[in-house]
C-alpha cells in the first residue's frame, strides 16, 4: 500500500512503515526516545514494535494504566514529570503506542512539554487506526466530559501495522468498526456498500478498509484542518454518542461503553432525526438501524435518563453562540451540518432506537 501524505504528517502501511522510521530517527537525529505504552501495548505491541527499531539512541519506557478514566491531565503530570526526570529535551522523540487514549493523550503530552517535542503514532487498535491517530487532535477529557482539553497538532508520522490488531478482543474491534461506518455513511455510498454484511469480514478485507478510511479522512481534514466546516462532517452521531459515553462513563450503576458501541447507538439517533429534518430516507434510516443493532445489539436506555445525556449536549465542541449544533444527512455521502434540533425530537429519536 502507498503511503498517504497529510497536509504535516506521512502515514506509512504495514511492512512498509518501518524503513520510513527508522530513517526518520536518524535523519532528526534525536537526543532520545521515549515509548508511551498501556499496561497492555507492552506486553503483546511492544516486544513486536521494538524489534523494528533500529537505533542506537537511549529508548526508555513510559507505561500507564489502560483506559478512558485515566485519559486525564493527572495522567498527563505524571508523565511529564517522568520525562523531566529522564531528562527529556526539546530534541526527544515521543513514540506513542496504544489505541486512542495513548494516541490522544500521547499526542497532547508531546505538544505540550517543553512546547512542543516531535511524536510518532503507533496506533494498534482498529478505532485508532482509522480515527484517534489521523489528524492531528490531541487531548484529554475534563472530568467524564470527552476530549475538552487539547490541540490540533499533527505526529511526525503515524505507523498503520494490521498486524497488531491480530491480539485485538472482538468487541476492540467492532468499537473500532463503527467509525468506518461512519465514513461511509458521510461520503460515499460506494464505500457505505461494503459494509452490508458485517460479520463475514476478515483481516484481510480490513486492510483495504482501513486503507479506505484514512483516505475518506485524510481528504476532509486537508481541506479543513481546524474543524471550521468540512471537519465538522467526521463528528457525525458524535453529538448524542458522546453525550451517551459521557453518562454511562459517570454513571456507577452502568457499564462503561466503549467509544464506538456508544457512537453506533449515536448514528442510528443521528440518522432518524436527520429523517424527521433533513428528508433522509426513512426506509434506509430502518435498514441502518437493523444492522447496526443485529450486529452490536441494543444498548438499554431507560426514559428517565433521556434528560441527563441531553443535558450534556451542551458540552459538544461543535456548539457555538449556546447552540447545539448536529451532523445530519440528506442522503449517504451528503452530511450537512450545524443543524438545530428540538429537544422532543431528540427524545422521539430515543424512542426509536428502543422500539
Amino acid at each position: 500500500m502507498d503511503s498517504i501524505t497529510t497536509n504535516e504528517c506521512t502515514i506509512h502501511f504495514n511492512n512498509a512503515c518501518y524503513e520510513p522510521l527508522n530513517n526518520h530517527i536518524k535523519d532528526r537525529n534525536f537526543s532520545k526516545i521515549f515509548i508511551l505504552v498501556d499496561e497492555n501495548t507492552h506486553q503483546h505491541c511492544l516486544p513486536y514494535f521494538l524489534e523494528k527499531l533500529e537505533t542506537d539512541i537511549v529508548v526508555e519506557i513510559i507505561e500507564i494504566e489502560s483506559g478512558e478514566i485515566n485519559k486525564t491531565i493527572n495522567t498527563c503530570v505524571g508523565i511529564w514529570n517522568t520525562l523531566s526526570d529522564l531528562d527529556a529535551d526539546r530534541k526527544s522523540l515521543l513514540i506513542n503506542i496504544g489505541g486512542g487514549v495513548i494516541t490522544d493523550l500521547g499526542g497532547f503530552v508531546a505538544c505540550t512539554f517543553k512546547r512542543g517535542i516531535a511524536y510518532i503514532n503507533v496506533p494498534t487498535t482498529l478505532l485508532s487506526m482509522v480515527d484517534a491517530s489521523v489528524g492531528g487532535k490531541t487531548g484529554v477529557d475534563l472530568g467524564h466530559l470527552k476530549n475538552q482539553i487539547g490541540v490540533i497538532s499533527n505526529s511526525d508520522l503515524v505507523l498503520i501495522d494490521s498486524k497488531y490488531l491480530n491480539t485485538l478482543p472482538q468487541n476492540q474491534m467492532r468499537s473500532g468498526l463503527a467509525e468506518m461506518l461512519k465514513h461511509g455513511l458521510i461520503s460515499d455510498e460506494t464505500y457505505w456498500n461494503k459494509f452490508k454484511d458485517l460479520s463475514k469480514l476478515t483481516l484481510d478485507d480490513l486492510d483495504v478498509l482501513i486503507y479506505e478510511s484514512v483516505l475518506i479522512k485524510k481528504n476532509v481534514i486537508e481541506i479543513d484542518p481546524f474543524e471550521d466546516n468540512l471537519r465538522k462532517t467526521l463528528n457525525f452521531g458524535h453529538t448524542l454518542g458522546h453525550a451517551i459515553e459521557s453518562y454511562f462513563l459517570s454513571n456507577p450503576n452502568k457499564n462503561t461503553l466503549l467509544h464506538g458501541e456508544a457512537i453506533i447507538v449515536g448514528m442510528i439517533l443521528a440518522c432518524y432525526i436527520s429523517t424527521e429534518l433533513a428528508n433522509f430516507p426513512k426506509q434506509t434510516t430502518l435498514d441502518i438501524k437493523n444492522l447496526f443493532i443485529d450486529y452490536y445489539g441494543k444498548v438499554k436506555i431507560n426514559e428517565d435518563e433521556y434528560p441527563a445525556i441531553i443535558e450534556l449536549l451542551k458540552y459538544d465542541k461543535k456548539n457555538n453562540h449556546g447552540n447545539i449544533n448536529f451532523v445530519l444527512l440528506e442522503s449517504i455521502g451528503n452530511p450537512k451540518i450545524d443543524c438545530l434540533v428540538d429537544d422532543k425530537v431528540i427524545v422521539d429519536a430515543f424512542h426509536f432506537y428502543d422500539n
